[in-house]
């Protein structure tokens, strides 16, 4: 059977990054096309991701991807079509208003899976994610009922909306994938801010306090399982399928503040529900005044350390600092066939998040 050509829409992206160097590797694309505003060498890739970007298989097109002209061209293939499309496109950063999101979540799916419909391509994943359910103990499952009043990030309403939207559209071969929280090298927005503040109480050499309490979940999925699991679905996945992915740790706060103890040397305390709820009556004057806390000696630790520029924030925005659980069952994909190779997190993993940017001169080497 011949290769198929794969387009990855918002490919430079941290999940796109990891995609591209994945499918590289494996040899199953004829052709690779990662289309993303961001151009590859400001990008911050690390040297295996910079490699697979050189590879001859691999294309980059600098895209706009709101506007329906730069998507037709995106999509053009000389003599041919692309048979399977990534959607990764998308903001990401939270804290941002209603109309981006709606502009650059919402209508970059519906626009781009337009398209995907119109040219006929195979398989169009969509990556959505699993803060689409209602924050909940007991581990959300494909099954469960997600209305956008609930799903608790504007990026995941927008999200949301835009799966409805895209199940609508005819002749769109849809496949969606809800990941929990993604981690792994490059992870700029996942587990990273905590990693960074971790960073910054080892510093100020002070007891680093977490909101609520240590059994808030946090559930997460390594960045390599999302991508094998995205070429795996490419592969078995058929129309209208949903899946979960996410590890089988069932990842907690006071796991990874048991992590960054072992990383950073530090300590760590819940302020438990009782505080917490007093500070949720006034939650952005506490995140205002948490991130001036921490931004201040980062950018002094940066500075002492001589790094002059870096993506790297131990910025939180007010929105994940809710108490909200991010509980998510990802078994439901292992009955066709798959498995995950990271099924925990682990401090090794976070080392080796936190290498990949040591590596590049972005993040303090570890003492």
């Amino acid at each position: 059977m011949s290769k198929p050509n794969v387009l990855i829409l918002g490919g430079v992206g941290f999940i796109g990054r990891n995609l591209v160097q994945y499918l590289v590797e494996q040899q199953v694309c004829n052709k690779i096309r990662v289309v993303d505003k961001v151009l590859p060498p400001t990008a911050y890739l690390g040297a295996k991701h910079q490699e697979a970007f050189n590879n001859p298989s691999v294309e980059f097109m600098q895209g706009n991807l709101t506007s329906p002209a730069s998507i037709a061209k995106v999509f053009a293939l000389e003599g041919d079509k692309f048979n399977i499309v990534f959607n990764l496109a998308g903001e990401t950063k939270y804290g941002q208003t209603e109309a981006v999101y709606n502009e650059k979540v919402f209508d970059v799916s519906v626009k781009c899976a337009t398209e995907a419909a119109k040219v006929g391509v195979d398989k169009f994943i969509e990556v959505s994610t699993a803060q689409v359910y209602e924050s909940n103990k007991k581990p959300s499952k494909e099954t469960d009922k997600t209305t956008s009043s609930k799903a608790w990030t504007l990026i995941a309403v927008h999200k949301l909306k835009g799966e409805e939207k895209l199940k609508e559209i005819a002749g769109l071969n849809l496949i969606i994938v809800r990941p929990s929280v993604v981690y792994g090298p490059g992870d700029i927005l996942g587990i990273s801010p905590r990693i960074i503040t971790g960073a910054v109480y080892q510093f100020i050499d002070e007891k680093m306090k977490f909101l609520w309490t240590g059994d808030l979940k946090y559930n997460t999925v390594h960045v390599s399982d999302v991508c094998k699991a995205l070429w795996h679905l490419a592969k078995v996945g058929k129309n209208g399928d949903l899946y979960n992915l996410s590890d089988k740790g069932d990842t907690d706060a006071e796991k990874i503040s048991k992590i960054l103890e072992k990383i950073f040397h530090i300590k760590t305390s819940f302020v438990g529900s009782l505080l917490s709820n007093v500070a949720q009556l006034n939650l952005q004057s506490i995140c205002n005044e948490a991130n001036d806390k921490h931004l201040k000696p980062w950018s002094d630790l940066c500075k002492q350390k001589d790094i002059v520029n870096t993506p790297l924030t131990p910025y939180i925005d007010q929105e994940l600092l809710s108490n909200n659980h991010l509980s998510v069952d990802g078994s439901a994909i292992e009955s066709t066939g798959f498995k995950y190779d990271h099924p925990e997190l682990t401090e090794a993993l976070v080392r080796d998040q936190i290498q990949y940017f040591i590596d590049q001169k972005l993040f303090p080497a570890l003492q």
